[in-house]
């Protein structure tokens, strides 16, 4: 069962995120980025950069990009925080969960790397209905939640950068 969280205003108008997005099963992928982008600025953010890409499998290579910028001088990091969005759906083979386990491995991957926060929004699915409900729905949208997440952890890794971690 989907649970619902609280809305929180976590950063202020300081906070610049990126959201890597998949063009394939739009009518999904950009419910989420809207719902994100909307639960990001709501909460304050300064600067909301959106990147596209062809398919789930391509958002690691873009993702690693925008985290390697976090090793400007002085440990400046131009996104407090970088979202990937992707939908996938199974077929007849296991291709969709090789895309599935190939881009979960990398998001971990380039966040350990470059401790940059990267939250993964990257879903597959067995049915439609599925992506409906998680992706379209008002009420439990990976979107928001994906948002909510990246900004709690921009938070978490400033609050480190303070104490000097």
């Amino acid at each position: 069962m989907l649970a619902t969280s609280e809305s929180k205003k976590i950063l202020g108008g300081d906070s610049q995120f990126a959201i890597v997005a998949s063009k394939y099963n739009s009518l999904y992928v950009d419910a989420m980025v809207k719902a994100a982008r909307a639960e990001l600025k709501r909460a304050g953010a300064r600067r909301i950069e959106i990147i596209r890409v062809p398919g789930a499998f391509e958002i690691p290579t873009v993702a690693a990009s925008l985290a390697s910028l976090s090793r400007l001088p002085e440990g400046k990091k131009p996104f407090d925080a970088i979202i990937c969005f992707g939908v996938v759906f199974e077929g007849e083979t296991s291709h969709a969960q090789h895309i599935g386990w190939a881009v979960t491995h990398a998001l971990a991957q380039i966040q350990i790397e470059h401790k940059v926060p990267v939250i993964h929004g990257v879903f597959v699915f067995e049915k439609e209905k599925h992506a409906r409900v998680r992706c379209l729905g008002k009420k439990h949208n990976r979107g928001t939640e994906a948002a909510r997440t990246a900004l709690e952890m921009a938070s978490v890794m400033k609050n480190l950068r303070n104490i000097g971690m």
